[in-house]
């Protein structure tokens, strides 16, 4: 298996490092061709303004949201969520949304650079919480029926799942902790 880490901009180095860790083949995507190659997808945090001008710029977009349409299993953690949401509730006018997974987002929901905070984050079926790193991530206003919502922030939805798709509000890849990365390579 070959996991793609979409490499525009942001985090896509520390994902790239967790999946090297797993033993798992992981590639930097930054053209269709590349995209194309591979089996599963990370698109991680950074900034979802940026990236989605980077997809279109690089000839991305159009062939990712093909991928998506017939199922690419993605991982998206905070920006990456943005893009992968059906609607952005404060999203600038074009804003590109993939629509993989059936919710709502309002960006920098947990507020400010400086309101960033870790939270356990408990995850259904596992025995002990996850380190949940929180910095400018997306609230998650509203899931529509076909979401799986796999953890809660005080009642919050903040890790997701639509068919192959799975979305973070937070950063799995600064936790010392890679069992988000496991479950996502491993799961059908």
């Amino acid at each position: 298996m070959k996991v793609g880490v979409l490499a525009l901009q942001g985090a896509f180095g520390l994902h790239e490092r967790v999946l090297n860790r797993l033993g798992v083949a992981a590639v930097q995507v930054r053209t269709p061709e590349e995209l194309a190659e591979v089996d599963r997808l990370v698109i991680p945090g950074g900034e979802s303004t940026a990236i989605s001008k980077l997809l279109d710029a690089n000839g991305l977009a159009d062939p990712l949201a093909d991928r998506l349409a017939h199922g690419l299993p993605v991982l998206g953690t905070c920006a990456g969520m943005i893009l992968l949401a059906a609607e952005v509730a404060d999203g600038y006018p074009g804003q590109r949304c993939f629509g993989a997974v059936d919710v709502t987002v309002m960006r920098n929901g947990y507020g400010r650079q400086s309101d960033s905070f870790s939270a356990p984050v408990a995850v259904q079926g596992w025995d002990s919480a996850f380190p949940g790193v929180f910095i400018r991530a997306p609230v998650v206003e509203s899931a529509g029926a076909g979401v799986e919502v796999l953890a809660e922030l005080d009642g919050v939805p903040v890790l997701c799942r639509q068919g192959g798709a799975v979305v973070s509000s937070f950063h799995p890849e600064l936790a010392d902790d890679d069992r988000i990365h496991r479950w996502f390579v491993e799961q059908e």
